[in-house]
């Protein structure tokens, strides 16, 4: 899917991104068309491997060129090109801002201006409701007092949006429900830890489905290269946060205060009480239930239902009683 809210350079060759790596040039210098992860990254783009969590996304990459470490090159298929560097995760920053110059400029809109009651004639708006160019909202929608959505962001139908809102770098589906105070889609909270912190850029977007309901108060990062995403029917409640390339299936019921570390995956029709957390780069199964208060630190298998810090089976917890 294109980018519709960073902009990408062209012609990018593999010799640029060898010289701002500190690499040596090669003779065979073919264009390279993005940057992407292992998922969904294709024959002529550049993805990164940095994790044993990956393996099976190695298998399954279309990518011809990796950038990795000496510990996890031998992982990798032979008909693939390797780029050895010594810290994959701040080599793909630099390799994201050479093909988005502008993914790390998350200052507010410019472009955004009062509603046009002739072009969104067919939707409800409150006072102070401000709109960026090329936003695209559906029919019979409501839009809160004081609330912006900036640029390229898009609205299904029947979409109800309430007070004090911001969206941003966001697609919606239809016959969703956005409460007060939601913001939507501002950068992840990525970063490479040093002297000085360096931020990772953020290109990806926040995907919500049909039939959707964000609390009042949720944040919902985008993702850095692949997307954020909250299945159709998920209803989430006040005070939810949801880190960068976060995946929410269908159907889940999530409640206050849970919080979601990034690159989480999560199935469908999953229960959260409130207060629990959920470590990074993580799997929970379809038809989960997570007790309050817990702590998910692993991986959890379909059909379970955990409590606890660490979350375990729910029976073991309620033995140590």
């Amino acid at each position: 899917m294109k980018n519709i809210f960073f902009k990408k350079k062209t012609n990018i060759k593999i010799n640029d991104i060898l010289k701002t790596l500190g690499k040596q040039k090669i003779k065979n210098n073919s264009i390279i068309n993005d940057i992407k992860d292992l998922e969904n990254a294709r024959n002529n783009d550049i993805t990164f491997f940095h994790s044993k969590k990956y393996f099976n996304s190695i298998k399954k990459t279309k990518s011809k060129i990796i950038l990795t470490n000496s510990k996890m090159k031998k992982f990798i298929p032979k008909n693939i090109k390797i780029i050895d560097v010594e810290n994959v995760l701040l080599s793909v920053a630099k390799i994201t801002l050479l093909f988005y110059p502008n993914a790390l400029d998350d200052t507010f809109d410019k472009t955004v201006s009062p509603l046009n009651k002739e072009r969104y004639n067919k939707i409800k708006f409150g006072q102070n409701v401000l709109v960026g160019r090329n936003v695209k909202i559906g029919k019979n929608c409501s839009i809160g007092h004081n609330s912006i959505i900036e640029s390229n962001v898009i609205l299904g139908d029947n979409c109800n949006v309430g007070n004090n809102f911001v969206i941003k770098n966001c697609i919606i589906g239809k016959n969703t429900n956005i409460l007060d105070g939601a913001i939507l889609g501002k950068k992840g909270f990525g970063f490479h830890p040093a002297r000085k912190n360096i931020r990772y850029p953020h290109i990806g977007a926040v995907i919500i489905g049909s039939n959707v309901e964000i609390g009042c108060n949720n944040t919902i990062d985008r993702g850095s290269l692949s997307n954020t995403v909250i299945g159709d029917g998920t209803f989430l409640d006040n005070q939810v946060h949801i880190a960068h390339n976060v995946k929410i299936g269908k159907n889940c019921i999530i409640t206050g205060q849970v919080g979601f570390a990034g690159s989480s995956t999560i199935g469908s029709r999953v229960m959260i009480g409130g207060q629990a957390g959920i470590s990074g780069h993580l799997t929970v199964g379809d038809n989960v239930q997570i007790g309050g208060g817990s702590g998910v630190i692993k991986n959890i298998p379909s059909d379970t239902k955990v409590m606890g810090y660490p979350a375990k089976n729910i029976r073991d917890f309620l033995k140590e009683k």
